[in-house]
């Protein structure tokens, strides 16, 4: 049984602990700062699930993809004309999972990060950000303790440092999202 969860814990625990992650499951983010959250998401998603496909990770744990229910929740959000902002970690991400496209370990690492953080801390936060959070549902799948560990079972300690980057670049665009002009919040109607 791989240790992953044990050698990428500060990497993890340290993108919780951003302030955008505590506005996250705090119940009052704004749609427009969820919407541009999502957005940068969409991107991640969208690679990861078309670079995936060929390597069959999705057959093998059953249809966790995100993508389009990612661009549902957005525009159900988003009401501006133009087009959030792409922050510069999602740019980096996008141009690293580029270079490791061919390599279904280290693909399987974000599988990992990403679907496992929605199928656990994302139920938390599905009931507390705006709009239907169907990035959240997983109803489709059936048990998702059983999902979850068909994603375990793909997974080794070989694929703890490419864990741990794709826990930084969610701490990167945590932080990055916070810097933007956005509105944050939304007033709480006591």
């Amino acid at each position: 049984m791989s240790k992953i969860k044990e050698l990428t814990w500060e990497h993890h625990k340290n993108a919780e602990r951003q302030e955008f992650a505590k506005l996250l499951i705090g119940g009052n983010i704004s749609p427009d700062m969820y919407a541009t959250y999502l957005w940068n998401q969409h991107k991640k998603y969208d690679l990861l699930e078309a670079i995936g496909m060929p390597h069959g990770i999705y057959h093998d744990i059953g249809d966790v993809r995100r993508k389009k229910l990612i661009e549902e929740d957005f525009n159900e959000l988003w009401q501006h004309k133009e087009e959030p902002v792409i922050v510069p970690s999602t740019i980096e991400y996008i141009n690293h999972m580029k270079t490791i496209m061919h390599d279904r370990d280290a693909l399987l690492a974000h599988v990992y990060v990403l679907y496992m953080g929605d199928l656990s801390g994302g139920q938390m936060i599905k009931k507390k950000v705006p709009g239907e959070g169907r990035m959240y549902d997983f109803t489709n799948l059936g048990d998702v303790k059983e999902v979850k560990e068909k994603i375990r079972e793909l997974i080794t300690d070989d694929m703890a440092d490419e864990a741990m980057y794709v826990f930084d670049s969610a701490t990167k665009l945590f932080q990055e999202l916070m810097e933007l002009d956005i509105e944050r919040t939304v007033e709480s109607s006591d």
